[in-house]
C-alpha cells in the first residue's frame, strides 16, 4: 500500500469570514503584523478593510507591498529585512498567488536566513517559520492552502519551486465576497488555474485517495460555475468557485502538479507572463500528452466535464479535452501560444528550463525536452 500524507492549514469558510483575522492573529501571538500585499489589492479597498480590523484589536500594522504579477527574489528579501526591522511577530498575506508566495518566501528567509533561491526545491526548509495567515483575493492560486512557493530568479529567469511542510500557513481565511472586486478576466483566469490544479493533481504521480475527491470534486464545482460567475458574479457561483480552488488547492499541495505547471513557471519567469493566462494554451495539449499514461482518469475527468458516457475511454476523455478548447473560446481566454510570446525563437530553452522543474517530477508520463517541444507546438 502506498504510504501517503496530508498536509492543510485550519480554514475558516465563508461571505464575511474576514472579520475574525484580528482574533485569529491574536491568537497566534500577533502584537506586530507584517501585511503583504500589491496595489491591486490595496486599490479594490481590501488592504484598508485588513488594516482597521487589525488597529481595531490594538495590533500594529507594518506595510509591505512591493510584489509584482510573479514574485522576485530581490522583493522577498526586502521584506523580510522589513518584518526584521520593524520586530513583527506574524505575517499576514492578502491577495492574488502573487503577494501570498510572496509572504511566504519572506516567511522562509526570516526563519532560515540565506537567500531565497538556497530553498529551492523540496524539503530544503529545516527552521520553523513565523505564524502565518493568509486571506486568497482570488479563487484559483490554491497558494493559501498549499506547501507550495513560487518566485522568480531574476537573474537565472527561473520561476523557483519551493516545496515544504513548514509552507502551509497556520490558517487560510476564505472570503468570497472579496471575489465580487475582481474583473471577469480575472475570475476566469484564476479559476482556469484552479482547474489545471485539479486536473493536473488528479492524474499525478503522487495522487492518493485523500487527493483525488478533492480534484474532482474541484473539476464539478468548476465546471458548474465559471459560466455565471464570469457572467454576473453571482455570490452562489462565487463561493462555489472559491470551494473549487480551496479543494483543488489541497489537492495540488499534496499529490504535486504536471508539466502543463512547469512549463508556465519555465515561461513565467522568462517573459513575465501572468500565470493563469497560460494554462487555457497549455492545458489541452498536455492532457492529450498524459492520455496514453492515465486514460481511466482522464476518461473520468471528460465525463466529469461533458456529462457524456462513452464506450471508449480515450473518445471520452478526448470529448472533454475539446469542450475545454470551446470553453475557454468562450471565456474570452488566450488560447495560443503565439499569443503570449513574442516569436518560437526560445521554445527550446524554455523546455530545457522546464525539465528540472519539480512539477515535472510528479507528470504521470515520462516527459523529454522533445516531448515538451511537440506539446508548446501544438499549442503554437
Amino acid at each position: 500500500m502506498l504510504i501517503t500524507k496530508f498536509a492543510i492549514p485550519e480554514v475558516i469558510f465563508g461571505n464575511g469570514s474576514i472579520k475574525y483575522l484580528a482574533p485569529c492573529a491574536r491568537r497566534l501571538g500577533a502584537k506586530r503584523v507584517l501585511l503583504v500585499s500589491d496595489p491591486g489589492v490595496e486599490k479594490a479597498g481590501w488592504v484598508e478593510v485588513v488594516m482597521d480590523l487589525l488597529r481595531k484589536d490594538a495590533i500594529e500594522c507594518v506595510y509591505f507591498n512591493e510584489v509584482s504579477s510573479n514574485p522576485r527574489d530581490v522583493q522577498v528579501h526586502k521584506g523580510a529585512e522589513l518584518y526584521l526591522e520593524n520586530g513583527a511577530d506574524v505575517i499576514v498575506g492578502i491577495g492574488g498567488g502573487s503577494p501570498i508566495d510572496a509572504a511566504k518566501g519572506i516567511s522562509t528567509i526570516v526563519g532560515n536566513g540565506g537567500k531565497i533561491r538556497d530553498y529551492e526545491g523540496a524539503n530544503k526548509i529545516m527552521r520553523p517559520l513565523p505564524p502565518m495567515i493568509f486571506i486568497p483575493s482570488t479563487a484559483g492560486s490554491g497558494s493559501d492552502v498549499s506547501q507550495f512557493c513560487i518566485i522568480t530568479d531574476i537573474e537565472r529567469q527561473v520561476k523557483m519551486s519551493i516545496i515544504s511542510r513548514s509552507l502551509v500557513p497556520n490558517l487560510s481565511i476564505i472570503d468570497p465576497m472579496i471575489l465580487a472586486t475582481k474583473s471577469r478576466e480575472l475570475i476566469a483566469a484564476s479559476a482556469v488555474d484552479a482547474l489545471a490544479h485539479a486536473v493536473e493533481s488528479y492524474v499525478s504521480r503522487m495522487a492518493s485517495p485523500f487527493t483525488e475527491p478533492q480534484s474532482m470534486q474541484a473539476i464539478q464545482l468548476f465546471m458548474e460555475n465559471i459560466r455565471e460567475a464570469v457572467d454576473s458574479k453571482s455570490p452562489e457561483a462565487l463561493k462555489n468557485l472559491s470551494i473549487a480552488s480551496t479543494a483543488a488547492g489541497m489537492a495540488f499541495s499534496n499529490a504535486g502538479l504536471g508539466i502543463a505547471h512547469s512549463l508556465a513557471h519555465s515561461i513565467g519567469g522568462r517573459f513575465d507572463v501572468l500565470h493563469g493566462m497560460v494554462h487555457p494554451v497549455l492545458l489541452p495539449s498536455v492532457m492529450r500528452f498524459n492520455l496514453m499514461s492515465r486514460p481511466k482518469k482522464l476518461a473520468r475527468v471528460g465525463f466529469q466535464i461533458t456529462g457524456i458516457q462513452c464506450k471508449s475511454e480515450e473518445k471520452q476523455a478526448m470529448k472533454g479535452i475539446e469542450y475545454l478548447e470551446q470553453l475557454f473560446l468562450e471565456l474570452g481566454a488566450t488560447c495560443r501560444l503565439n499569443d503570449i510570446l513574442p516569436d518560437d525563437s526560445e521554445l527550446e530553452l524554455l523546455c530545457h528550463k522546464a525539465l528540472p522543474d519539480a512539477c515535472t517530477l510528479t507528470n504521470p508520463r515520462e516527459a523529454t525536452c522533445e516531448d515538451l517541444m511537440s506539446i508548446c507546438e501544438a499549442a503554437w
